[in-house]
């Protein structure tokens, strides 16, 4: 017992970390959602890479065009001219055909060969801007913005020193299923990651805004060839520039939908697989913590339950597992209310799934252990109809397609 009274009291500590950190970012939300805007609304580039439909495929395209932001194109890039994504943009444009903004066009990029899909598909659309662009912003065609997400995104950019400016995911379930629910746990711990430290930050695919000016002078289309994941990529290629990444709360995005159990752990396998060959440095402390975490507290459940039938005393022992499940909730609970202030639309969503982040963090938890050690295991992802086979961080192999399904 005194081994795993050891053990405990480190996952205890952590956990009293973890909730330091999610009060931080709690807080950095309320001040960021508070300061002004800077008055800079450069002329904007939006890249969409789609490949195939998807849930809200429609209300999310339709967010894009409804930005509170005074000039601005996007440009929509597929593998294909039969991607059956592009009837519902047609949809969407002739809606928009007699306004004066945005401007629009849809580029086909061709099959990939030396790169992954949507890093190809970014590589040809980057090509298409216009020439007054001075900024671009990366948007996934699975995220549904808010009307001033883009103005919000592009604000961080007026400090030259500013490198790249980045939002996040948060997953709403739209019919409330358990695994739907899961899946917005396991994402938000990932959020709650972001914050204050510039230097810390990363890019998301989904939601990011970059000059045109650095993003050329990086190289960043060279440094994506060979390359599946865009954001990992160009996180690195600007923290090797030393230049900071800024985390904007407004862009938070929320990204509506639920999902089956095969996809919820074809989504998290993916993110974990990726991570060991972009950043093992985080895959690593990931794999060790949640073994910890999963040992200490499933281990000491059944340690309990076991000790109750023996009639053996139980009381520091089940206080051990009471304060890692209180800290865990503390931190869940403060995390949710957090971002409900940037995601106020769905409030009234996000009280429904309160009950989920509050129960479900120790089983998302054990998703995670499962996650890395299936990266340790395999290179192997699917991703949007595409099997890959990660080499290293500069070479991904497409092993097969599902085209004529998507």
């Amino acid at each position: 017992m005194l081994v795993f009274y050891f053990f405990a009291a480190i996952v205890i500590w952590l956990g009293v970390l973890s909730l330091y950190g999610g009060l931080r970012f709690a807080s950095y939300l309320r001040r960021e959602m508070e300061r002004p805007l800077p008055d800079f609304t450069p002329f904007v580039s939006v890249i969409v890479p789609c490949r195939g439909l998807e849930d809200g495929l429609r209300e999310n395209i339709t967010a894009l065009f409804e930005q509170n932001y005074p000039a601005y194109e996007i440009i929509f890039v597929t593998d294909r001219a039969g991607d059956r994504a592009l009837s519902v943009i047609h949809e969407v444009r002739q809606l928009w055909q007699d306004a004066w903004y945005p401007v629009t066009q849809c580029v086909i990029a061709g099959a990939a060969k030396e790169s992954g899909q949507k890093v190809h598909n970014l590589i040809a659309a980057v090509s298409k801007v216009e020439l007054r662009s001075e900024v671009l912003v990366f948007v996934d065609s699975d995220a549904r913005p808010e009307v001033n997400w883009l103005r919000f995104l592009v604000a961080p950019l007026s400090e030259k020193r500013v490198g790249a400016a980045s939002g996040y995911r948060w997953f709403i379930p739209e019919l409330g299923g358990l695994v739907s629910q899961l899946r917005s746990v396991w994402n938000a711990s990932i959020a709650s990651a972001l914050g204050e430290r510039e230097d810390k930050n990363f890019c998301w695919g989904g939601s990011t805004a970059i000059r045109r000016s650095t993003f050329d002078r990086l190289q960043v289309t060279e440094r994506w060839r060979g390359t599946i994941s865009d954001d990992f990529t160009l996180t690195r290629t600007l923290q090797e520039a030393s230049l900071p990444i800024h985390f904007v709360p407004a862009c938070l995005v929320p990204s509506v939908g639920d999902c089956s159990v095969r996809e919820l752990l074809e989504f998290s396998n993916r993110q974990l697989r990726v991570t060991r060959i972009y950043a093992p440095h985080l895959w690593r402390p990931l794999l060790i913590g949640s073994a910890l975490f999963c040992a200490v507290f499933f281990g000491g459940l059944m340690l309990a339950v076991a000790r109750a039938f023996l009639q053996l005393p139980n009381t520091l022992l089940l206080i051990a597992l009471l304060s890692i499940y209180a800290l865990g909730t503390a931190k869940a609970y403060v995390r949710l209310k957090a971002v409900a202030i940037p995601l106020s639309t769905y409030r009234k969503q996000l009280s429904k799934t309160l009950p989920a982040h509050l129960l479900l963090w120790p089983v998302a938890s054990l998703l995670y252990l499962w996650n890395a050690v299936v990266a340790a295991c395999s290179r192997r992802i699917k991703w949007r109809g595409i099997t890959y086979e990660l080499k290293s961080a500069t070479e991904a192999v497409i092993i097969a397609r599902q085209s004529d399904k998507l």
